[in-house]
């Protein structure tokens, strides 16, 4: 099969567009050449990929299923390009990083900002997916690298911890809890649990720490985000264990956060395929993240929960007696 990068590219307008003049406009070709490009990728598939009407161009169903996964492959092979090109330099390129969606909101972010002020030629693309699916973005190789939470499976991968933080409990300020300056893990027996679900690369160790100590917990929501954690904490479903990096940086000023005693942590890691090189580029990215993360240990450690009044209980302690 002789397909030219040039034919998948007129295809992937002409299915934009769905005229061939207006493609023709958007890419320099004429008409015909448009028109002889997209005859010559269907004798090279040997199937029709549009239907040609007096006034536009209908997709068939196998231009319909190559219009759709033809984007990636193309810009998977831009990505490819360029971090081939980056070797050269050392200084441009792509580098692709996958991250579980607590990571992608409050680590993430800062390091792609920080690329982009210390490294401007290095492009950091960001693939904000679920532990399991960053992991197997990582084993493919669609990315060159991933922050996750602890693995249960390391055979495959390097791994490298660059950040270790721990589990903290967050209730509505009504809760009897809120009243200790520390909650103890047993406290948490027969209460009702809203956690994150299975996809999350948390709930694995929660389970773990609650099974170890003996806890008997109600689970009365699995959700995917810890923003849901939260509304459900207002709504009064229940108590929560997160993890400390899933509070937003401004706090949470309708609820409050114990830390849990004895302190459990969870460890985030930088992984990367065995056995596979990171180019020159990525392993620039992945100092990156590795100092970021460093920089927000130490920022949590000097920040400790007990030190942090409540926003809420704050304002009723200055209410007149």
């Amino acid at each position: 099969m002789n397909v030219t990068l040039r034919q998948l590219q007129v295809f992937l307008s002409v299915a934009r567009t769905r005229n061939f003049s207006r493609t023709g406009d958007a890419i320099g070709l004429t008409q015909p050449a448009v028109s002889r490009s997209i005859t010559e990728l269907e004798a090279q598939l040997g199937l029709q990929l549009v239907n040609r009407t007096t006034r536009e161009v209908e997709l068939t169903d196998a231009g319909r299923s190559l219009a759709t996964r033809l984007p990636r492959v193309l810009d998977d092979l831009d990505a490819t390009l360029l971090d081939v090109a980056g070797m050269a330099t050392g200084r441009k390129g792509r580098v692709r990083v996958a991250s579980s969606p607590t990571l992608s909101a409050n680590l993430m972010p800062e390091c792609i900002a920080l690329c982009h002020r210390l490294h401007p030629g290095l492009e950091l693309m960001l693939l904000d997916r679920v532990q399991s699916a960053t992991l197997a973005s990582v084993l493919s190789g669609e990315v060159d690298f991933g922050v996750v939470i602890d693995p249960e499976e390391r055979e495959a991968l390097t791994c490298e911890t660059i950040l270790s933080e721990p589990f903290i409990l967050a209730c509505s300020p009504e809760h009897p809890l809120t009243h200790k300056r520390h909650v103890n893990w047993t406290d948490l027996n027969g209460e009702s649990l809203v956690l994150l679900d299975h996809a999350s690369g948390s709930r694995r160790l929660i389970d773990e720490i609650l099974a170890r100590l003996g806890v008997q917990c109600t689970i009365a929501q699995e959700v995917g985000h810890s923003t849901t954690i939260f509304r459900m904490i207002e709504a009064g479903l229940g108590v929560a264990v997160i993890p400390q990096l899933a509070l937003p940086p401004q706090g949470l000023a309708e609820l409050c956060v114990r830390p849990l005693l004895p302190r459990m942590d969870r460890q985030v890691m930088l992984v990367h395929r065995r056995n596979r090189a990171l180019s020159p580029l990525a392993q620039t990215a992945w100092q990156l993240v590795r100092e970021q993360a460093a920089g927000l240990a130490a920022l949590n450690s000097a920040a400790e929960l007990p030190h942090r009044p409540d926003r809420r209980l704050a304002k009723r302690s200055h209410q007149p007696k």
